[in-house]
């Protein structure tokens, strides 16, 4: 069984910064994506960036370059750098693994594994 968890969320204030970790205990893909999502109360679950096994990286428009997702060599831990937090990006924040099939996309249907999401606050 393939097992994601995430860590490293909590409560800043605006444009302050933190970094997410998403472990994983197995790898079902050899060709993978893994990918960073949230969701806030009330509102749709967003893509935010995605990388796969050859270091390839996609993220949403929005973020304007705060964002960087990185891996290491055997993708275990996977990161979300965030930069310059403000209090839209409050949510919970979630990793996902998938197959990797010519790209790895932002939408939550390519993503077959999901970690159980940590919790990100940005205060004013």
């Amino acid at each position: 069984l393939e097992q994601l968890v995430e860590s490293g969320g909590g409560s800043v204030q605006s444009g302050g910064s933190l970094r997410l970790s998403c472990s994983a205990s197995s790898y079902t893909y050899s060709s993978y994506c893994m990918g960073w999502f949230r969701q806030a109360p009330g509102k749709e679950r967003e893509g935010l960036a995605a990388i796969n096994n050859k270091y390839d990286r996609r993220y949403a428009d929005f973020l304007k370059g705060r964002f960087t997702i990185s891996k290491d060599n055997n993708k275990n831990p996977l990161y979300l750098r965030m930069n310059d937090l403000e209090p839209e990006d409050t949510a919970t924040y979630y990793c996902a693994h998938g197959p990797y099939d010519r790209m790895c996309s932002l939408s939550s249907s390519q993503y077959n594994y999901w970690g159980q999401g940590t919790q990100v606050t940005v205060s004013s």
